[in-house]
């Protein structure tokens, strides 16, 4: 299994941001309890990690400060010059993880909102993985391609989806 995980809403609890100027770089943010100790067990079952995230460098910089290390490969929005449900974000995600057309049934994208996470990855070819513990955005699908193929009610119950599903 190969692991695509965006950040606010799924890693961070984007409630807990602090910015200077709105839009701007996140200063400082809390994660999820236990997104931290599941990327150390995800990494431990020799997973790859990619991050996939809309927003500023800076501010992942920032809110995975201390946890660069846990991750393989890292695209963020700014610098591809796209946001989910691009398919821009992906095929950056397949080149920075240095995976092929073939590689795409391996991959889980887990990420919290239905229009850019959901649709962006049913779209593009992968599991697609709504974390849907966070209450910020509509949980509910709006097309057919905002429909997930599975739901994560904790970020702690993710090595056991990937071990499930690995053993599919």
């Amino acid at each position: 299994m190969i692991l695509f995980i965006d950040c606010g809403d799924t890693l961070c609890d984007e409630s807990t941001e602090v910015r200077l100027v709105p839009g701007g770089v996140v200063q400082q943010a809390s994660l999820f309890p236990g997104a931290a100790e599941t990327l150390d067990r995800i990494r431990a079952m020799q997973v790859p990690i990619c991050l996939v995230a809309d927003g500023l460098e800076a501010s992942f910089q920032v809110i995975l400060q201390g946890l660069t290390d846990r991750f393989d490969g890292w695209v963020v929005s700014e610098t591809v010059g796209a946001e989910k449900p691009s398919p821009l974000m992906f095929e950056a995600a397949m080149q920075a993880m240095d995976l092929q057309e073939e590689d795409k049934p391996k991959i889980l994208m887990v990420g919290n909102n239905v229009r850019k996470d959901i649709a962006g990855a049913n779209r593009f070819g992968i599991t697609s993985v709504l974390a849907d513990y966070s209450p910020r955005y509509d949980m509910t699908p709006h097309a057919p391609d905002e429909v997930p193929d599975y739901l994560l009610h904790d970020i702690r119950d993710l090595p056991d989806l990937i071990l499930s599903l690995s053993e599919k």
